[in-house]
């Protein structure tokens, strides 16, 4: 399937749901391309996953921000095979380097740069520890299999809309108890 067959597939499932978010990060490695930096050259070309490249333009085109997350080691070599593959200006944060602390601390840079809420993203990655902490944070996290595809952005969508969904009916249920102890007390 190429590039323009999945972007538009992409768009579809974007028209599905309720809710979109206005940032999506992607881990690089087993994420969007299926090896390590680390473990390669600068020289190389680089390959993403298949339908990586058509999901990144879906959300550029839906005006959806896009941003990288990743803990390699190596991030000269990943800056370089994002230039080699034509897709580094499309991200509105790049988070490269080595820690410990399983990608918080690129949220909360990301966060820094954008301004954008934690609950108002949507994250990709391959690794368990990852996810487990960044939706702590209150990101919606997806874990993929073999790279970022079609099916890992729908259930990444559903579950996006279905959360803010929630969130939105605690603030309304919020707001209507306000309104009735305000009330309540007006007739005090």
């Amino acid at each position: 399937m190429g590039d323009e067959r999945v972007k538009n597939e992409a768009m579809e499932i974007m028209g599905l749901v309720q809710f979109l978010p206005r940032l999506v990060v992607f881990d690089l490695d087993y994420t969007l391309w299926p090896f390590y930096c680390e473990c390669r050259s600068k020289r190389e070309m680089p390959k993403l996953y298949p339908h990586a490249k058509g999901i990144l333009c879906a959300f550029k085109d839906k005006g959806v921000d896009v941003a990288i997350a990743s803990r390699s080691p190596t991030p000269d070599i990943a800056n370089t095979f994002l230039e080699k593959l034509g897709i580094k200006s499309m991200f509105v944060a790049q988070e490269i380097f080595s820690s410990w602390t399983h990608k918080t601390d690129h949220f909360q840079r990301i966060n820094r740069r954008t301004q954008i809420p934690y609950n108002e993203m949507l994250f990709f990655d391959d690794e368990d520890r990852n996810i487990d902490s960044v939706s702590k944070m209150g990101v919606t996290s997806i874990l993929v299999g073999n790279g970022v595809n079609l099916g890992a952005l729908r259930q990444g969508l559903s579950n996006f809309s279905q959360n803010r969904s929630s969130s939105e009916r605690n603030k309304q249920g919020r707001q209507r108890i306000s309104k009735k102890s305000s009330s309540s007390e007006t007739e005090e």
